[in-house]
């Protein structure tokens, strides 16, 4: 069974940011290494779900020209969008994954601090969604937390091993430490070919 929504609505029940996503230097690190690790210097439109109160979303409207954001939870949507009030070209949306699932395409999906909520069905369905909205050559990035956690149904270094057997997946960068998990995803061509490398980008490799 998924986690259970009352778990994310008590945590927001008596303060704005439980998991202190402004103020640690390890998730200000995270983020950096998140953003270092993606392949192309700008992208499209990008989606990212489950963005709290949108830290991480003020720095992928850096890199965006269109992000699409949301949260299972109205108070943290509400934080998010207070943040990113600045930033037009940022939507952040009230939306539970993965049955809400926006409209349209992204040559960018970041899943951070999220696939480990859902039992095997619903995390099946997630990415089967993600992969569909995925353009070819677009990028997904998945960073994931690796200690052990009553609430968590799987590890970061669990969910990197079946991120890596999605066949329409090609694994770019990976990056593993005591706490976290980070790869990045390339989506493979309709005809089988592998998304090209950063260097391949510029000619040259």
């Amino acid at each position: 069974m998924s986690t259970p929504p009352s778990y994310f609505e008590d945590m927001y029940r008596t303060v704005s940011d439980p998991w202190h996503l402004t103020e640690r230097w390890y998730e200000r690190r995270k983020y950096d290494l998140t953003l270092a690790a993606l392949p192309r210097p700008r992208y499209r439109r990008a989606f990212e779900p489950a963005c709290s109160v949108g830290e991480l979303t003020s720095r992928l409207a850096e890199r965006c020209d269109s992000v699409v954001a949301c949260d299972r939870v109205r108070s943290a949507t509400d934080t998010a969008a207070h943040r990113n009030r600045a930033q037009p070209h940022v939507e952040i949306r009230h939306l539970t994954l993965p049955g809400q699932w926006p409209e349209g395409t992204f040559d960018l999906i970041v899943l951070s601090e999220l696939l480990y909520y859902f039992d095997h069905a619903e995390l099946t369905d997630l990415l089967n969604r993600a992969v569909s909205a995925l353009e070819e050559d677009g990028t997904l990035i998945a960073v994931h937390w690796n200690h052990q956690v009553a609430e968590h149904l799987r590890t970061g270094r669990e969910i990197a091993e079946i991120l890596s057997s999605v066949p329409e997946l090609v694994l770019a960068c990976e990056h593993h430490e005591a706490d976290f998990t980070l790869q990045t995803f390339g989506r493979r061509g309709t005809d089988g070919t592998a998304p090209r490398s950063p260097a391949a980008a510029e000619g040259l490799a």
